[in-house]
């Protein structure tokens, strides 16, 4: 009778399991991907939903088997048999869930680091201190003294450029330079600038298959930098300078949402980002780069 428990209960484990991932790699819920670093997140994403399926389905099943198989008798109005005791069960129900905390904590961790929100934090009080010991030093000394990096903040680091070779590749040419954007985020708008080529719009216009480096500040409260398609979503704060890099891949105009709650029209706040072949963004630059910059 054991025995015939044990391959049962395997069994219907293995069949929980086998539906989890069939339905994790199987039902997509995102919308299209449309930036370089989607595929990395959807993985992640395809894992948590064979989980949160296998899980799901496996509450629900046996829940339902229990009401269906210990339901009181009609007349019968006695307490339940008082039941306590079972080690082997309490070990079962501490150990799997402990083991898929730590395997998912784990490989969101790897998947973090992958995207580069592992990389080094410089805040603005040690840039502003460094500032003014520098200001002490003579010009021998400044030019021996490290620069402070950028500040960044989880989400994707600074983009590469031509000069790694893991940059960027369009058809095996060269890799492509880094396009660099100044965003400003302000109740309840988001500002684009190009410097350089002195470009502002409303909207962000970036090429197909180029690097792109945002450097974020928020004027007021803190925003939220949301492009779905693009698996990216980054607060901004103020005071301090955020960057987000990312590399678009599908050509298209792409919903930008603050996902943070910023006051009374935080709905209202929303903005796209345009992905042109790269001859047509060429042509909204030339179209509208300001006659002084050039």
């Amino acid at each position: 009778m054991q025995i015939r428990t044990a391959v049962t209960t395997a069994l219907a484990s293995a069949g929980l399991v086998a539906t989890g991932l069939l339905v994790g790699n199987r039902v997509n819920l995102l919308p299209v991907d449309a930036s370089s670093n989607a595929a990395t997140y959807d993985s992640l994403f395809k894992v948590l939903f064979s989980i949160g399926t296998t899980l799901f389905l496996g509450v629900a099943i046996v829940l339902i088997y229990s009401l269906m198989r210990f339901r009181r008798p009609p007349g019968d109005g006695a307490d339940g048999i008082a039941i306590e005791g079972n080690l082997p069960l309490e070990i079962v129900w501490t150990a799997i869930p402990a083991v898929v905390v730590l395997f998912v904590g784990i490989y969101s961790y790897d998947i973090y680091e992958r995207m580069g929100g592992m990389a080094p934090l410089m805040d603005h009080a040690a840039m502003d201190h460094a500032a003014m010991g520098h200001e002490a030093m003579d010009h021998g000394a400044m030019a021996s003294a490290p620069t402070p990096a950028p500040r960044i903040w989880g989400g994707i680091g600074p983009a590469t450029t031509a000069a790694d070779p893991a940059a960027t590749t369009v058809n095996g040419a060269a890799p492509l330079p880094t396009l660099p954007v100044e965003v400003t985020a302000m109740q309840f708008a988001f500002i684009f600038h190009y410097p350089d080529n002195g470009i502002t719009s409303g909207e962000l216009h970036v090429p197909l298959g180029q690097p792109v480096e945002l450097r974020m500040e928020a004027r007021d409260v803190i925003h939220a930098f949301w492009v779905p398609q693009f698996r990216l979503k980054q607060d901004v704060i103020p005071g301090q300078t955020t960057v987000l890099s990312f590399t678009a891949t599908r050509p298209g105009s792409y919903p930008i949402v603050c996902a943070e709650l910023c006051g009374a029209y935080h709905g209202g706040m929303r903005s796209t980002v345009v992905v042109h072949e790269p001859e047509a963004f060429e042509a909204w630059r030339a179209q509208n780069t300001p006659l002084t910059s050039t």
